[in-house]
């Protein structure tokens, strides 16, 4: 009886050990093919952020990132969500279905970095003349999907299971009256056919140091809605106030009286959230009184039950305050687009956190708090088990609190941190269809 529990051992544990030289090789593998691909990586990111595209028209860069995938013997979909991009790579073994996520869209900001490849491209946005840049680092996250596409087409051979590159329009957004981003995507079945049964994506951060991985598992970014607020009133000379219904002190008591909602209503030692006026519209002289005010905004929450309450709280403080003006308010809300909260199934963070550690080093990788930003990877990640990180992309040795932040015509990024995110995302395909 010993004899054959001594010989288990041996087999168990030699089992182990080569389930560990495997891994371990394979590892080996992923971080030599990320450093030999760094370059072109480099090269793809600032091709695309040269030539940077709105929510729904990236046709120069779905041409591009489909050529590639074609290039490695990959079937293609185009046209997916409008102008969206599928790959998929068959392995030569049986298992799971993977899926890769790279949002392609710039935003309509005039670039003022000092890179040699900063954009120089124009468009007319909302009727206004403007900039088009990649300041969210779009450009990047393409740039190191199709640098794991190349290196796992290179081991399809040895992948057990298949793997779907998908490269999303619209992230940002759309115009008002279009759809778009991963909403649209899911609705077409872009995790069908084959079904998805996972799914990974990340976000490069200026915010954090190159090299580094931030997580966290649950609610991760925020749920958004976008708002819009008409106040009618009545119009008057600016010099007999009294003659008028007044939008425009309407409108101030409006915004003033919806931040009591987070003082008042919501309980903050639970979670956070956001309700902001970005915008007011009304009038065109210092001595008239309008008939009209319009009003856009944000709200912000990292549960559906806060979302809820804050739509209930925001028709009624808007239609009260209104009526108790003598005016009359119409709320559109949702206005034009709604992301659900992004949630990182806790189950796959904890069974994938080994991974993210050793592609950055565990000294590397930090457990952050949620985000009122949001993101709508959450679409996916509604579908079927999500996990969606950060790499970092400010300058090693800099305070990256002096980082310019997203959405700025400064926003900048270390591309020394790309090849993180080559690794992480190649590591997670490997691993979970290892333990799967």
């Amino acid at each position: 009886m010993k004899k054959l529990f001594l010989l288990f051992s041996i087999i168990l544990l030699s089992g182990v050990n080569y389930l560990y030289s495997q891994s371990s090789d394979y590892r080996k593998n992923v971080s030599s093919a990320a450093e030999k691909i760094e370059q072109k990586v480099i090269d793809w990111r600032r091709d695309i952020h040269q030539h940077p595209e709105l929510g729904n028209r990236e046709v120069r860069t779905a041409n591009l990132v489909a050529e590639h995938l074609r290039s490695l013997g990959m079937e293609v979909k185009t046209n997916v969500g409008i102008t969206g991009v599928v790959g998929i790579l068959k392995g030569g073994k049986p298992g799971p279905v993977v899926a890769l996520r790279a949002d392609m869209d710039g935003l309509p900001v005039v670039e003022r970095t000092p890179v040699p490849f900063a954009s120089k491209e124009t468009t007319t946005y909302n009727g206004v003349e403007t900039g088009v840049m990649h300041a969210c680092g779009h450009d990047s996250h393409v740039a190191i999907l199709m640098g794991v596409a190349e290196i796992l087409a290179g081991m399809k051979k040895d992948l057990k299971g298949t793997v779907k590159f998908i490269f999303q329009p619209a992230e940002e957004g759309v115009p008002k009256g279009e759809e778009g981003g991963a909403e649209l995507m899911v609705k077409e079945g872009v995790l069908k056919s084959p079904d998805v049964d996972v799914i990974f994506g990340l976000h490069i951060n200026s915010k954090a140091e190159a090299g580094t991985i931030s997580y966290r598992p649950g609610g991760m970014f925020a749920g958004v809605a976008d708002l819009k607020i008409t106040v009618n009133g009545k119009s008057s000379h600016g010099a007999e106030p009294w003659s008028s219904v007044d939008p425009v002190v309407t409108s101030a008591q409006i915004v003033n009286n919806l931040q009591t909602i987070l003082s008042r209503n919501i309980n903050v030692t639970e979670n956070a959230a956001v309700v902001t006026i970005g915008a007011i519209h009304g009038g065109n002289r210092s001595n008239i009184i309008p008939e009209k005010v319009e009003m856009l905004g944000t709200v912000r929450t990292l549960s559906e039950s806060d979302e809820k309450l804050i739509f209930e709280r925001i028709n009624m403080i808007v239609s009260k305050t209104a009526e108790a003006n003598g005016a009359t308010a119409v709320v559109e809300l949702p206005y034009s687009s709604h992301y659900p909260v992004t949630f990182n199934n806790v189950d796959l963070t904890a069974k994938m956190l080994p991974t993210l550690q050793n592609s950055a080093g565990k000294d590397h990788v930090f457990l952050v708090p949620a985000e009122t930003g949001a993101e709508d990877f959450s679409f996916f990640a509604n579908e079927v088990p999500g996990l969606y990180f950060y790499i970092g992309g400010s300058p090693r040795g800099k305070n990256p609190d002096e980082s310019a932040p997203h959405h700025t015509p400064d926003f900048y990024l270390d591309e020394s941190g790309f090849i993180t995110g080559v690794k992480a995302l190649s590591s997670l395909v490997l691993d979970y269809m290892k333990v799967k």
